[in-house]
Parts: C-alpha cells; structure tokens; sequence
C-alpha cells in the first residue's frame, strides 16, 4: 500500500523555564496509508493530542520529521505550505469550544475556502456549504443558524463539514467523540466511516475509548507518556494485546454480558501516572508494570517486530536479554 504520511522519531518537548522540560512526545514513529484510518489510543496525559497537532503544525517540533505525500512539510516553501494545510485538516475535540459563537454555521464553514481562494463565485459557494452539510447530515436550513442552536453532535457535525470544506485527502480527528453522548458517539463514527468510503479520506482518530476506537480503524497505536509502546492491526491488538500496558487498557473494557462481566479478572495498574517532567529511566511504564523486571528501569526497550506487522517496545520480548524463550508464552502469563 502507499504511504501517505510517516512520522519519524518526532518529539515535541515544552520548555516550562526554570530547567523543566515537559515531554509531552519524545520520538514516536509510524505511518499511515492512503485510505486507511490509524488509531493512537492511550490515558488522559499520553501525549496522543499533542501529537497530532504536531504533525497538523499547530505545535512546532522540537525534532524528528513528517512526511506528508513523499515531502518533509518542515522544509516546504510558502507555497507549499499553503497547499498542505488545504490537504490536512483537523476535527476538534470540543464541538462547543472550536466554533465561532459569533458567526453563522455558513460563515463558519466558508471561511477556509476565503483563506484559500475557493468558489470566488458566491452561489457557487453558497452551493458548496449546503452540499457539504447535506453531506454530514444536515441541512440547508442550518446555514443561516449559530452553534448554541445546535445539539453536541449537531456542532460535532459542523465541525466535520468545515473540515471538509478544502476536499482534503487525510484529517486528524482529535477526539471528536469524547465530548459527545454514548448516544450519538457512534452516529459520529459511522458518519466519518461514510464520508471515507465516499470520498477516499485518510484519517488519523484520536482517542481514549477502545472500543470505539477498533470500529473505525484498521491499525493502531497505543502511547503512554508520550511514547509508542505498541502498534499493530485492529483484530490482532484485541485478540493478542502484548504489551502489560494495553493488556491493562483492554481489561478495563466493560462486557455487556453481566455473567461474563463477573468473571473476568480486571488488570488494576498500581501506582499514579508518572509526570512528564521527570519520567521514569529505562522503559516508562516500568513503575506501574506487574511485570517489571531490573534490566527494565536500567534501559529503554528497543522498538522491534515480534509478529508480522505487530511492534512493541517491551523487554519482555527481547530474547537476547531476557533469555532463549517464546514470547508467545510471556503474553500467555500476564494476561
């Protein structure tokens, strides 16, 4: 398949003065394909938003690069510049704080095609706003109205629209569902599904839900403390987590089968989140991890391939350190 971006070893560190650095991303790396929706899930505090606003350019990089469409968008002209923000765009997490309450859902939805020359003609732009809230579930009707007349989702869908309003090929949605009803979470998901399937858009989806998070994706990305601990395809992350930390994550699913629900042995993580200030030697979750070993604290774990398509950054799995054996049976004993 064809990569559409890739992000290598970017960091975004927050200078705090007084000799505090803040490490919201330190050296993340992966890639996503053209068509396809690539998951980054992990706690409040992971450094999952930071991250995509980063790659979006809302946050300058402290180092690493990303490479959108086979160009380093940190050494591109103006012009270029400008060319990839209208291919890149982004769906915010809170529907109330990310639009204008002073402006018309039309005049919310037509500015990025002023900021970009488009549709000069003004039935012809005109035109375009109703298609593209038609095209999110609304209707025309709703042009000439302001956000607090909207429900959560009704807003959410807006958003969604002034996302689409440049046609772009790949959109980070920063959590767009976190701040909705249960209710209308999967409405949400199933409206950016369609829009997908129709109009050939990539995505990168933001979230701390896992179970909403395996309906739209196809891989995924699990962060802790601003660091890629796991990446592997949706299926094979929920039938064979390998890492302590998303095995902890997944564990913490509820079951709507109340039988089921009784006996299931919750994985309980013990201690409170490291800050990212002052992160911990070695691997990050090494405090909180069950399964911590001594070599753990002493050295970070090396990003490695253990399954076909499936990364980890475990010492569990290093055979060369932690001896001649199968890390199919370490995933067997601490789950």
């Amino acid at each position: 398949m064809e990569k559409l971006l890739e992000v290598r070893q970017l960091k975004k560190h927050f200078d705090l003065g007084k000799k505090q650095i803040l490490k919201a991303v330190d050296g993340i790396s992966f890639h996503i394909n053209k068509g396809e929706t690539f998951g980054i899930v992990g706690e409040s505090g992971c450094g999952k938003s930071t991250a995509g606003r980063t790659i979006i350019g809302l946050y300058d990089r402290t180092e690493g690069e990303v490479i959108f469409n086979g160009k380093n968008i940190h050494t591109l002209k103006q012009k270029e510049k400008h060319e990839f923000h209208r291919q890149m765009q982004m769906i915010f997490q809170d529907p109330y704080a990310s639009l204008n309450p002073r402006s018309t859902v039309k005049e919310i939805i037509s500015e990025p095609m002023e900021i970009h020359g488009l549709y000069q003609n003004k039935q012809e732009r005109l035109e375009r706003i109703y298609q593209l809230l038609e095209d999110v579930g609304l209707n025309r009707d709703h042009a000439n109205r302001y956000p607090h007349e909207f429900s959560g989702g009704q807003r959410q869908r807006i958003g969604i629209a002034r996302a689409l309003a440049l046609d772009p090929e790949f959109i980070i949605a920063d959590e767009p569902i976190s701040a909705l009803d249960v209710s209308v979470q999967a409405q949400v998901v199933n409206l950016l599904k369609r829009l997908q399937d129709e109009k050939g858009l990539t995505y990168l989806f933001i979230a701390h839900d896992l179970s909403m998070v395996k309906q739209i994706s196809d891989r995924i990305g699990v962060m802790y403390l601003g660091q890629m601990v796991e990446l592997t395809e949706s299926n094979a992350l929920y039938q064979n987590p390998l890492h302590p930390y998303t095995q902890a994550l997944l564990s913490a699913i509820p079951i709507p089968d109340p039988d089921i629900e009784d006996r299931r042995e919750r994985i309980i993580l013990k201690g409170e989140l490291p800050s990212p200030i002052n992160p911990p030697t070695g691997c990050v979750f090494q405090t909180r991890c069950p399964m911590a070993m001594e070599l753990c604290a002493q050295e970070k774990p090396a990003w490695q391939e253990v399954e076909s398509n499936h990364f980890i950054a475990c010492h569990l799995y290093d055979k060369h350190k932690t001896g001649d054996h199968d890390y199919k049976q370490v995933a067997v004993t601490i789950r």
